[in-house]
């Protein structure tokens, strides 16, 4: 059975002016694109079948990542239901020169497992069996119950 850090997948971009709004940061729908892509694949690290979006909770853009930046993805599957899989997501700007980092979004998603005809299909159960597991998890869970 998959586990919860078996789904943990970071991405980075670099924010480049064709991802750039007219101040110079980059667009908020570039950077749900790249959670969404990302959670994705996450989703289907876990489900083992093709994953669709199905849902996107609350996201606020709490601070901007400019031009030259870049924007890390990082994901995981928290939760998983009969055929969904539940993945927190977070997106932070990041400076290339010190790596330092600031949070600029979180979020979950819900994927829907599909078969290849686009028919739902169950998927496995999620285990925490290791701290770093149980850590990634509560975080997500913490989230979930904060005013985000």
């Amino acid at each position: 059975m998959p586990t919860v850090s078996d789904t943990y997948l970071e991405n980075r971009w670099r924010v480049q002016p064709n991802h750039a709004n007219n101040y110079g940061t980059v667009h908020g729908g570039n950077v749900m694109k790249w959670m969404d892509e990302l959670g994705a694949m996450s989703a289907m690290r876990f489900a083992g079948e093709p994953c669709v979006t199905a849902s996107i909770d609350q996201m606020d853009f709490h601070r901007p990542v400019p031009t030259g930046d870049t924007a890390v993805i990082e994901a995981f599957a928290f939760d998983a239901g009969r055929t969904s899989v539940k993945v927190h997501l977070r997106a932070a700007g990041e400076n290339p020169r010190t790596g330092d980092q600031r949070t600029t979004t979180e979020s979950q998603f819900v994927f829907v497992a599909i078969d290849e005809d686009g028919s739902p299909v169950t998927v496995p159960a999620l285990t925490t069996e290791t701290d770093r597991c149980r850590e990634l998890r509560d975080r997500a869970l913490e989230w979930r119950g904060s005013d985000q």
